[in-house]
């Protein structure tokens, strides 16, 4: 599929459903797409990894906020990768393992695989000289600890979870009608297998409470806006588990006053007056390692540009720099002195004399339009 689709327009459900509802609209997918029920049709397994891809989603809480938030760029480094079928099976082992697709397709396809943690993202922002040398810079997060006053349990200090009841501690349970039976998550204990009675104060149960978390990040020379640097292993821990996810610094640069990027080149506008492009003149410009003489030559036009070769951006994957483009603007003065405008008046008696070709082919072209 060439464009992605909306996550609940996938699944259709709208965006307050249930978790229940959730799983119940992925179940009837993945029934309907089956690579086994549809032999062949690559549409309906393309169909297949998009359920389950929206599925995966939208069942964790904390990238499910992130889509509701930010959309799939809320996503960028911690969508879900399915390789093949059997990366589904055996990350939802849970709902596809066993039971109706048991029957209908040979059995299950193995226990469900640890997951590995939400990723988070943080912003940090620089200026256009930060980028272009690089600096360090202290960026803060929230993310999930295991709760230290109940140990990660969840359960009031002093007490432990019970095995839960209704599924006999196997977190599924198995619905039969006819000739099929369904395997779904234990409503009870919700997959989990066990169940508190009495919650811990501290995280209500939940086993983990949010703290803010500060480190320090590199950032290399010549990143560009919406840059992202990935924090290996300081995302959300694992809900069962597996290794934790990453955090995602994204690099917001903010503009300059003087230059503005185009990749790994500056553009920079210097204003020159009427004598300095008439006669020629040296000129002084900016640039990122401080101030630098550019020549002007005689009868340069208004708008040209002038390259000065490695003074733009790094390139933070090769060696080597951009350039930078110095483009003149002739400034025409707002207000003349008297012997300016004397000047000026003698020069325009001559220019009527003396006609440039330029001018002179424009006019003789707007006598021949009128």
């Amino acid at each position: 599929m060439a464009e992605k689709r909306c996550y609940y327009e996938v699944l259709g459900v709208d965006r307050n459903a249930t978790d229940a509802q959730l799983s119940e609209a992925y179940r009837k997918l993945a029934l309907k797409y089956h690579p086994d029920r549809n032999p062949g049709d690559e549409e309906a397994v393309a169909k297949f990894k998009e359920a389950a891809e929206a599925f995966e989603v939208l069942s964790h809480p904390e990238k499910r906020a992130q889509y509701d938030r930010y959309g799939f760029a809320g996503l960028e480094g911690g969508a879900p990768q399915f390789r093949d079928i059997s990366d589904i099976f055996n990350a939802f082992g849970d709902i596809l393992g066993g039971g109706l697709f048991g029957d209908l397709f040979g059995g299950g396809r193995g226990r469900a695989r640890a997951h590995r943690g939400a990723d988070v993202r943080a912003d940090v922002t620089i200026d256009l000289m930060e980028a272009a040398h690089g600096t360090a810079k202290t960026v803060r997060f929230m993310r999930h600890f295991a709760c230290e006053t109940c140990g990660g349990t969840g359960a009031k200090p002093g007490t432990q979870p019970e095995k839960c009841r209704y599924c006999g501690g196997r977190g599924r349970v198995v619905q039969s009608s006819g000739m099929f039976s369904l395997q779904t998550t234990c409503p009870a204990c919700h997959g989990e297998g066990q169940v508190i009675r009495e919650v811990c104060s501290e995280c209500r149960g939940a086993a983990y409470v949010q703290k803010k978390v500060t480190r320090k990040v590199q950032i290399p020379a010549g990143v560009d806006d919406r840059t992202q640097l990935r924090l290996q292993s300081e995302g959300e821990p694992s809900p069962n588990g597996g290794p934790p996810g990453d955090c995602y610094c994204v690099i917001h640069v903010t503009e300059h006053p003087l230059f503005h990027r185009q990749g790994q080149n500056l553009v920079c506008q210097v204003p020159i007056s009427y004598p300095q492009a008439a006669l020629g003149a040296t000129v002084e410009v900016p640039t990122l390692d401080g101030r630098e003489n550019l020549s002007i030559p005689a009868g340069t036009q208004t708008g040209a540009v002038f390259t000065l070769k490695g003074r733009g951006m790094p390139d933070p994957r090769y060696r080597g720099r951009g350039n930078l483009l110095v483009q003149v603007q002739v400034e025409v003065p707002g207000s003349l002195t008297a012997e300016h405008e004397a000047i000026l008046r003698k020069l325009a008696e001559i220019e009527n004399t003396h006609v440039t070709p330029t001018r002179k082919s424009f006019f003789e072209k707007l006598k021949e339009y009128l």
